[in-house]
């Protein structure tokens, strides 16, 4: 399944949602234009390796923060920046644009904790937006719940598009992480390249923090001409 689009309007620009977008672009064209040696010790570097990150020294978490704006490969990038579209101008709309730049940031560092925790002395990088977009992901599904994600199902040469509840999507989705996630702990939390945790802590961050972004703001009320229609 993969989704094209949500079904509810955005009431304000979302400029902090294009902003991420465009550093996580221009980071990774700045990663394939690397050298391979080179690119090879900026991820050692700046990717989250857990055997890196030291409890009692504060100068080894920031690869926690620097994790979260790199990424490994064309599909890489490209997915997670269009979840990122469909899902975070809806989350950025309701939180406020500042609001929700302090959300997306420690959603991904929650999600590269649990991640690092479950991978304790790995020497696997760990990289992408994933985990901060999974944190957006369960803030859409609690705030919006009633709207669908329409979404390209392939039926061989035959295109199938639906229109499924997020709340189905969404949970769907989560569910398929989590058990992911069960089945990789026998490889320190990490199969095929997946990061299977740090989509699980971002979205349950998301799921249980998200509500307290919003406080003080008032709940709108999205009357039927501000959905799109299909």
């Amino acid at each position: 399944m993969f989704p094209i689009r949500d079904t509810i309007r955005s009431r304000s620009f979302p400029i902090i949602t294009w902003l991420l977008v465009a550093v996580n672009a221009i980071v990774f064209f700045l990663e394939v234009s690397m050298p391979k040696q080179i690119l090879n010790e900026f991820l050692n570097n700046f990717a989250l390796v857990p055997s890196h990150l030291i409890l009692g020294n504060p100068f080894t978490w920031y690869p926690l923060i620097t994790h979260m704006f790199l990424h490994g490969g064309w599909m890489h990038v490209i997915s997670n920046l269009w979840v990122l579209i469909i899902f975070g101008d809806n989350v950025e709309d309701r939180m406020g644009s500042f609001r929700f730049l302090i959300f997306y940031l420690l959603g991904g560092i929650a999600a590269g904790i649990l991640q690092a925790t479950l991978s304790f002395g790995s020497n696997i990088p760990s990289l992408g937006a994933s985990g901060a977009i999974a944190a957006v992901m369960g803030a859409y599904f609690l705030f919006f719940p009633k709207a669908k994600v329409v979404t390209f199902i392939p039926l061989g040469f035959i295109p199938w598009f639906v229109d499924i509840p997020a709340i189905i999507y969404l949970g769907f989705w989560f569910v398929s992480q989590f058990f992911s996630g069960v089945l990789s702990l026998s490889g320190a939390g990490v199969s095929g390249g997946i990061a299977w945790w740090a989509h699980v802590g971002g979205f349950v961050f998301g799921l249980v923090i998200g509500w307290l972004f919003t406080l003080g703001k008032r709940k709108p009320t999205w009357h039927k001409d501000e959905y799109y229609p299909w």
